[in-house]
């Protein structure tokens, strides 16, 4: 009850906010969200018509409501089966800025963090921050040893704050799931996990370290992409110490047309790092804003800030390889196995149905100039038609659509006449012989075949241990064991010549060997 009460105000409060920026659309997704619309507009004060659209207005009242309310917009982005196509562009834009905290809470952080005095720690602190976001803020430093690096400090109440609006989202995503049925496909729950396990990760700024590190060491051999390195002896729970990287904003082409910087060039060197992270490392950055991108005199790119990393495995790569390669020749049958393969479309619905809804889609994208082709975009209406034939939500693929829209309205920054996919297509065609070829396919068979052999052992090894125990004379059954297996019960044979018990026994180690097997 207490709850209720709690989050019924927020509610209000939040409704109110929204009124404000003429944004209250989003409650139509909420049960009661009409009356509780007519409420906030009776008692938002200076409440207007806005002439903005509605994703930005929506954007507006989202940083105003703050940090929490921010990250959800920006995992709404990435969920336009739900507020549609243009509502989630206008969202994948919203800009993550918060007044920042003064710099002598920063030190004290730091202090307590590294559990060292600050001045053994840094020589030289710049004490205005040059971001300051919804989970942290970031100052230059010079270490004590000379080098130049960027430091990261969590805000110092962000916790509590996300704690508590975190609790808001749930009640209000439990209440949609149980009053709405058609909204249970959609996952609202889940969207909210998704986004808490996102924040969690973001708040123990030693996971963004790691995702660093590991970043760093997929491009290590790439000289025209640069990570920069973590400073593991700076950073802790809620501080993060890497180098510095130097450059320009890589949207900022007047700049980088006074360096001389070839921008085709670089747009190739931008679409080829990020299909490596995708296809080579399922390990891709998902925070692609051109303020995380900088470019050097000699056009080397480095990139920031890894908070926000998405991961995809091997086999959802396969399937999403040839789902794109599907759609760019037009073989919109392959499109739709390979979304009955992956299990993404129920085994119940029409092939040739869900054929026919992905020509829909890929036929008026497809048929524009090439410049104007959008794979996310083509992603983003595919995902729009699921509940047609009860797709599930798929969360690790929303994520990397967000991150193609927003990569492929940098490439058109960078070069408007150029299409990104088309520059990485060398990469893409051997990429897809290597793995989706007849050799790829014999060396999987080969692959799986060898796990099973090496399996081997330990299955005969189960097996033994669940019918028998071991002497050094061999393998010893229990009497009743074998006399079930003799076909005999008390003493008694048994007339059908094989027992119900002997049956059921060596039903039992098929099974066990079977389901370890499969493991």
């Amino acid at each position: 009850m207490i709850r209720f009460v709690r989050n019924s105000f927020r509610l209000l409060g939040m409704a109110r906010t929204l009124a404000r920026h003429d944004a209250l659309f989003p409650l139509a997704l909420v049960p009661g969200g009409k009356v509780l619309a007519f409420f906030a507009r009776l008692t938002a004060p200076f409440s207007r018509r806005s002439d903005l659209r509605p994703g930005r207005r929506l954007a507006r009242a989202l940083e105003e409501l703050g940090p929490a309310f921010i990250k959800l917009g920006q995992t709404l982005a990435t969920r336009a089966d739900l507020i549609g196509d243009d509502v989630a562009a206008d969202l994948s834009s919203l800009q993550d800025r918060l007044p920042p905290f003064s710099a002598k809470i920063a030190k004290r952080i730091i202090t307590e963090q590294l559990d060292g005095p600050f001045e053994t720690l840094f020589s030289e602190f710049d004490d205005t921050p040059v971001a300051a976001a919804s989970i942290a803020q970031v100052h230059f430093a010079t270490t004590s040893d000379g080098r130049e690096v960027a430091v990261k400090v969590l805000r110092p109440d962000i916790k509590t704050r996300f704690a508590r609006d975190l609790d808001l989202f749930y009640w209000v995503a439990e209440i949609a799931e149980l009053t709405q049925p058609r909204l249970r496909r959609l996952k609202p729950v889940e969207t909210i996990k998704t986004l808490e396990d996102s924040v969690h990760l973001e708040m123990d700024l030693r996971f963004e370290a790691s995702a660093a590190s590991e970043f760093r060491d997929n491009f290590e051999a790439d000289p025209t992409y640069y990570v920069p390195q973590i400073d593991w002896e700076r950073t802790a729970e809620h501080v993060i110490t890497m180098e510095r990287v130097k450059g320009v904003r890589i949207d900022n082409v007047e700049a980088l047309d006074r360096m001389g910087v070839d921008r085709s060039a670089l747009l190739a060197k931008a679409a080829g790092a990020f299909f490596q992270q995708v296809f080579r490392d399922g390990f891709f950055h998902a925070d692609m804003h051109p303020g995380n991108l900088f470019v050097d005199e000699t056009g080397k790119v480095s990139i920031v800030d890894f908070g926000i990393m998405g991961r995809v495995d091997r086999q959802t790569r396969l399937y999403l390889a040839e789902m794109l390669l599907g759609f760019l020749t037009r073989d919109y049958r392959r499109v739709a196995e390979v979304h009955f393969e992956a299990g993404y479309v129920p085994r119940n619905q029409s092939l040739e149905n869900f054929q026919q809804a992905c020509r829909s889609i890929g036929e008026p994208i497809l048929g524009k100039e090439l410049a104007d082709i959008s794979v996310g975009r083509l992603l983003g209406q595919l995902f729009q038609i699921t509940e047609t034939f009860g797709m599930e939500t798929q969360p690790q693929l929303l994520m990397l659509q967000k991150t193609m829209i927003v990569a492929e309205g940098l490439s058109r920054i960078l070069s408007p006449n150029e299409n990104m996919w088309e520059l990485s297509r060398p990469l893409i065609e051997e990429w897809m012989r290597e793995n989706l070829g007849p050799e790829a396919k014999l060396a999987e068979a080969t692959r799986q075949a060898g796990t099973m052999l090496r399996r081997l052992p330990r299955v005969l090894e189960a097996a033994e241990q669940a019918s028998a125990v071991f002497t050094d004379q061999g393998l010893r059954l229990h009497p009743d064991t074998v006399a079930a297996m003799r076909g005999r019960s008390n003493g008694q044979r048994s007339s059908g010549g094989v027992s119900k018990q002997s049956i059921l026994l060596w039903v039992a180690i098929a099974a066990l060997a079977v389901a370890l097997f499969v493991k």
